[in-house]
């Protein structure tokens, strides 16, 4: 896979590593991207507010999303205090194991997030996609990402996408499948329990 979303970390760079009660998940950082997601993310994770925090929406087969301390999907705050701009780029989209923001509509990014879980990406979508083409904002290279991992297309220019793990997708995986309520917050809580910021080497 040629696209650079999908490339493992280069030495020297910064990661996150998230530390979950189900194991590590392992996140490229995109700052050159999405510099103020990165920024918010990673001084949120040094600082220690995703500590002990939930993932309080799991969708099986869509996505796992966290970082709110109030683990009710309605809480949590930037590290600016303020909502922060959303950043899209046309090379970097929500293919499964992207790490993205949620949020309340345009531009209103705070402290939650999501990962891409979904396998599949439907046929009839890629060929959608195949005649579009790039200058419909479909570059080969994505394409043939979303056909070979699947992801949630349409969340595309709606969600900034400002990471992608590189290890540990078989813990996202086993995450998805816990059990949910009918609000989809899990029976059993799925916890991080620190995400640590790291060189790469």
């Amino acid at each position: 896979m040629t696209l650079e979303q999908l490339q493992l970390p280069k030495s020297g760079e910064e990661i996150g590593i998230i530390k979950t009660n189900y194991g590590d998940i392992k996140v490229r950082l995109f700052p050159e991207v999405a510099p103020k997601a990165v920024e918010n993310f990673k001084t949120h994770a040094k600082d220690g507010y995703y500590d002990g925090v939930t993932f309080h929406r799991i969708i099986s087969d869509f996505m796992i999303q966290g970082g709110d301390p109030l683990g009710s999907g309605r809480g949590g705050e930037s590290i600016w205090k303020t909502p922060f701009k959303d950043e899209f780029d046309i090379k970097y989209r929500n293919i499964r194991g992207a790490l993205s923001m949620a949020n309340a509509g345009p531009n209103t990014n705070g402290s939650q997030f999501f990962i891409v879980q979904k396998t599949e990406t439907e046929k009839e979508i890629i060929d959608q996609m195949r005649k579009a083409g790039e200058e419909k904002g479909y570059p080969e290279d994505v394409i043939d990402a979303y056909e070979k991992l699947g992801g949630t297309y349409w969340l595309d220019y709606k969600h900034t996408v400002f990471g992608h793990v590189y290890e540990g997708m078989e813990i996202v995986d086993k995450i998805a499948a816990v059990e949910v309520d009918s609000a989809s917050k899990p029976l059993n809580p799925v916890i991080m329990e620190k995400i640590e910021i790291v060189e790469y080497k």
